[in-house]
């Protein structure tokens, strides 16, 4: 991504001065600051980070890319530990919803993901766009 780009997390900063710095090796600063580039980093496809971003009790031992298209993200609540968060997305012409609440642990200085409970639905035609842009899907991410 170019400086001049907004980053993909929804804070609406440049990706530059937001997920990038983190994904890059700084230190990010809360569970919720961690969660925003993890997001950033599947939208953007960073999979060594998302891995390395794993607490080391739960990490995988690879994270395998993906063709999904992450349409955007939506923060539902934040606490110290755990950020609860839908992110739409599309797979194929199927545009998706995912409701997941985040728990995350310190590993030393650093936040990392622990693991999470989530909901994966089809967004319907008439229901708000899980992009966020509060357009019905039909007349949003569901336009073909």
């Amino acid at each position: 991504m170019s400086d001049a780009k907004t980053c993909p997390c929804g804070s609406g900063a440049l990706f530059s001065s937001c997920c990038e710095p983190i994904i890059s090796g700084a230190i990010a600063p809360s569970a919720e600051a961690l969660m925003r580039s993890r997001y950033s980093a599947y939208a953007s496809g960073c999979w060594n980070y998302l891995r390395q971003s794993w607490h080391p009790d739960t990490r995988p031992s690879k994270v395998t890319p993906t063709d999904t298209c992450w349409l955007g993200l939506s923060i539902v609540k934040a606490t110290e530990d755990s950020v609860e968060f839908i992110a739409g997305f599309r797979e194929g012409s199927k545009v998706m919803s995912l409701h997941e609440t985040s728990r995350f642990a310190k590993d030393g200085a650093h936040w990392r993901y622990l693991d999470g409970s989530c909901d994966i639905c089809e967004a319907g035609r008439n229901s708000p766009c899980p992009c966020g842009s509060s357009l019905k899907t039909k007349r949003c991410c569901g336009k073909l």
